[in-house]
This record gives structure tokens, sequence and C-alpha cells, in this order.
């Protein structure tokens, strides 16, 4: 809350001015798809309709806030702010400069990417409620072109299905969610080219570099065993990855999920420090008992 107004308007420090900005953004991208698919951004659900706000608009900006205060709260972790991109008017309301504005409004396409899905089901949820309707006929899906793509003409929710409140098993449907907004996050992440090249992600890649280099640095060679060759990780633990979850080798290894898919697939072969982890993770069977590791599985 604001002193100012005691409410979120007029920010009265950088940080809260930064998230009303990029709430803006979000609302505004929020509005567009639910233009795009027909629909009146007014007449909201959650929000009571008043005569100077897109009440839907609103309601399809809640699913996404966790994602704007988490780039936030990464920002301001990773970055320090500057001067130059702040003032302060007489009232004590903290305003953004224009240049900085411009690099915030350069996250409409991540929260575009966010927010189409949730338009969609909406749609979708609205046009189920009509009297007459037939399996075959649905909504359009304009934003993300998942009817065209898979050639299905049934929309597929981000949540999972409504099923009778007595048989709701919510954390299913709290795995079934997350899993959704990766898979977003990630199409996020290729489609916008903001993502890999802003400062956040670059410190993000160095740290990460870093660690994994002083681990390298840091192993010793003789902690493999003698049989343990690039062979045998071919011939015998590399075929038994298939059935190990990626998230497994992901926290077994200490590395990102991409990597942890190359892995897994048969796409690269990782540093030998991992081998005796994977044949572990894999229960293969060794010629003899290994000796103890120091770099197992934290490496």
């Amino acid at each position: 809350m604001s002193p100012l107004t005691n409410s979120p308007r007029l920010a009265s420090n950088p940080p809260n001015a930064m998230l009303n900005y990029v709430y803006a953004v979000l609302e505004s991208e929020s509005r567009l798809a639910l233009a795009a698919l027909g629909l009146d951004p007014g007449i909201g659900m959650l929000h009571n309709d008043t005569r100077n706000r897109d009440s839907l608009s609103c309601d399809l900006m809640e699913p996404v806030r966790p994602q704007v205060d988490a780039f936030l709260l990464d920002w301001l972790r990773r970055e320090n702010l500057r001067r130059e991109w702040f003032f302060e008017e007489r009232d004590g309301n903290c305003r953004l400069m224009g240049s900085f504005a411009v690099r915030l409004s350069q996250t409409a396409q991540m929260w575009r990417n966010e927010v189409a899905p949730f338009a969609e089901w909406i749609s979708k949820a609205l046009w189920s409620t009509r009297f007459k309707h037939t399996e075959k006929e649905g909504p359009a899906t304009r934003l993300t072109q998942r009817k065209r793509r898979s050639r299905n003409t049934e929309l597929a929710s981000p949540f999972s299905e409504p099923t009778p409140v007595a048989k709701c098993d919510f954390e299913a449907e709290h795995v079934e969610i997350v899993k959704i907004q990766k898979s977003i996050r990630r199409n996020m992440i290729r489609a916008s080219g903001i993502i890999g090249h802003d400062p956040i992600a670059r410190a993000r890649r160095s740290e990460t570099q870093g660690i994994q280099a002083a681990a390298r640095q840091a192993w010793d060679p003789k902690d493999k065993p003698e049989w343990l060759d690039e062979k045998f990780y071919r011939e015998k633990i590399q075929p038994e990855l298939i059935a190990i979850p990626v998230p497994t080798i992901q926290s077994t290894l200490s590395v990102s999920e991409p990597y942890a898919l190359r892995i897994r697939g048969r796409k690269c072969i990782p540093h030998p420090r991992h081998w005796l982890a994977l044949g572990t993770l894999s229960k293969t069977p060794f010629p003899v008992d290994p000796k103890p590791c120091r770099n197992l599985s934290r490496s």
C-alpha cells in the first residue's frame, strides 16, 4: 500500500513503481488477448464491473501475477537499481524515466505468451455453457494455435478438467498446473530474445558456469574407478537413463533441465565425474563395488 493513496496506486519507492508499470503492461496484454478471442474485457467474473476498469482483464491477470512478482524479485536480487531510471514528484510519487520504461515494456511478449492459454481457457469455459453445441465445435485458438498444431478440435485447458469436489485431487491438480506453467515459461524463453540476453539471465548463466567450472577443477580423476571408462558408460549406463525422470537427473547432478534432457536422450556425454552417479542412479550392475566418490551427487 502506498502511503500517498492507501492503495497500490502512486508508488512511493522504485520497486513498487516497477511493479505497477509491469502490471499495466500485463493488463494491456490481457485486454488484447480477450479482444482477439471476441470477449468483452469489461464484463468480469471475479472483479466488480466499474466504469473505468476492464474487469475481465483483471480476472485474466490473476494467474500470471505470481510470474510478474517472481520476475521483478529476481531482477532486484541480481541487478542494482540506478538513479537515472527514476524521478520523484513533489508529492513523493516515484515515477519511471522513459528509457527505463521502454526497457520494462519489452517484457510484453513474455506476458502475452503467459496469458494466452488462460484467455483461451476462459473462452472455452464460456462457450461450454451454451445450451446447444456439438463436440466438433469450439472457440478458435487464435493465440496459441493449438488446434492447428495438434489437429484436435478440443482445447486443452491449462487446468485439469473439473471434477466433483468430493473426488478432487488437489495435489495432482497443482502438479499439473506447475507442469503447464513450466512449459509456458520454456516457450516464452524461446519466443523472446530478451530473456536470454538480459543482465539477469547473463548473471545467472555466469554464476552457474562458475560453479560447474569449480567442480570440474576440484574433481580428481583418481576418484573414478579404472573400469569406468567411456565405453562402459555408453554401453551399460547410457541406455538405462531413459527410464530415469529428468528432474531426478537434474537434482542428482545439479544441472539444468535442458542439459538433463540431453543426457537422458543420449545427445551428449556428461563429464566423467557424473558417470558413477548416473550408474548408481540407473542401478547399472558394476563389475566391482565402486569406491566412495567425493563428488557423487552434488558436484
